[in-house]
């Protein structure tokens, strides 16, 4: 048992998966500045921001989950290098136009989504209610988040 009364075993594995959802934080939230910095267009101030604000959001979540594998007892991954060897969201470069940018953003959120998903039901699975605490926040904000995005593009 660990510090805070999970399985070693258990709080290794799921420090790997937080750091690989982290990894996906850390390279969507660049991409979303970069979006917020290059946008142009008749949306421009809409989008800016509203860019800001999310990337603002995806930040604060990557503390929240690099202080969980903390507390877990691992260590969170902090380069860009590691990030994207393991990061399921791929880099966006050159990436200005409105509708382009609300794509982007639309899947990444739903990959993002994705992996929320599954390392609650991996964490829930294991009496880890501090982790599926955090990502049963981040499940509402992200469903809510795509269903703006895809309202949007409409």
């Amino acid at each position: 048992m660990n510090n805070i009364g999970l399985k070693s075993e258990y709080t290794e594995e799921v420090s790997g998966k937080l750091n690989a959802y982290l990894s996906s934080l850390q390279i969507s939230y660049m991409n979303v500045r970069g979006f917020h910095w290059n946008i142009v267009g008749k949306q421009f101030f809409v989008l800016h921001a509203k860019f800001e604000e999310i990337y603002n959001q995806l930040n604060e979540m990557a503390d929240e989950v690099a202080e969980r594998i903390l507390i877990l007892g691992g260590k969170p991954l902090h380069s860009f290098s590691e990030y994207l060897k393991i990061s399921e969201i791929n880099e966006q470069t050159n990436v200005s136009s409105a509708e382009d940018t609300v794509k982007y953003l639309l899947q990444d959120t739903k990959k993002l989504l994705a992996i929320e998903r599954e390392i609650l039901s991996f964490s829930s699975e294991h009496g880890d209610e501090g982790t599926v605490s955090m990502l049963s926040g981040y499940i509402e904000e992200q469903e809510k988040m795509i269903w703006m995005l895809n309202a949007a593009l409409k």
